[in-house]
């Protein structure tokens, strides 16, 4: 059970009313950031953010990608939390199909090293074309490989942009992007002034040790927030942030 605290609390929401919450703003583009963090700000647990999450994290995680053009995850968070095919389930293809969305969202990875396998089901089983952004100091012969399973963008000499990753993907027309990390990600992306959105779920839980925080960059990036949206199963907070001020 989900229910929502602001703006206008109501009990129990379903998965219509959660997609609402939750819905794209009309904008030419807009970047939204999804996590998970403990009360004292670890991103993981064990290495892996699905440690911290519950069943109501997960049916979130779920639904914001129904209305996304594209998903963007780094390479190094899709491989540590065996990322598959960007596949969604039936009722999700139903929801955007009848929205005249296409089926499947696109998978974008970012990687400077191009460390992916262009055998993984990441790829073999893709519904749509993934791309993949990378930069110029990245080995030719990897990049050379993922060309023949997905569409190879350059976006740097040493470090990727945030900015051209971004840009990118609305000349496809792909804007509307839902990103679900890693911190590194994030940190670029918020060092980048490219992020319009946080969704974050608050587990009820202490984590002590050194696990990373959701954002991760060597210099720090002030960005304030706006609170737009919390909700609460049981003792978790799910909470929506925006930095695009009135």
């Amino acid at each position: 059970m989900i229910d929502r605290l602001w703006p206008s609390p109501h009990a129990d929401l379903d998965d219509d009313m959660l997609l609402e919450a939750y819905a794209f703003p009309e904008a030419d583009s807009w970047l939204r950031m999804n996590f998970i963090s403990s009360v004292d700000g670890a991103a993981t647990r064990d290495g892996l953010s699905g440690g911290l999450g519950d069943e109501a994290d997960h049916r979130v995680f779920d639904l914001l990608r129904y209305g996304a053009d594209v998903v963007l995850v780094a390479a190094g968070t899709a491989r540590d939390e065996g990322y598959a095919a960007m596949r969604l389930g039936d009722a999700a293809v139903a929801w955007r199909e009848a929205r005249g969305l296409p089926a499947h969202p696109v998978f974008a990875l970012v990687t400077r090293s191009a460390d992916l396998d262009p055998a993984s089901s990441i790829f073999t089983d893709a519904p749509v074309r993934p791309i993949v952004y990378t930069v110029s100091s990245a080995s030719p012969d990897r990049r050379d490989a993922l060309a023949r399973v997905a569409d190879v963008v350059i976006v740097g000499e040493n470090d990727t942009d945030l900015a051209a990753v971004r840009a990118d993907l609305a000349s496809r027309g792909l804007t509307r992007i839902h990103s679900e990390g890693g911190p590194s990600l994030f940190g670029a992306a918020l060092s980048a002034g490219v992020v319009d959105e946080l969704c974050l779920t608050l587990a009820p839980t202490l984590e002590g040790g050194t696990a990373r925080r959701i954002s991760a960059a060597s210099e720090a990036a002030p960005t304030p927030l706006r609170l737009v949206g919390a909700m609460r199963s049981g003792d978790e907070l799910l909470l929506r942030y925006s930095t695009r001020h009135p």
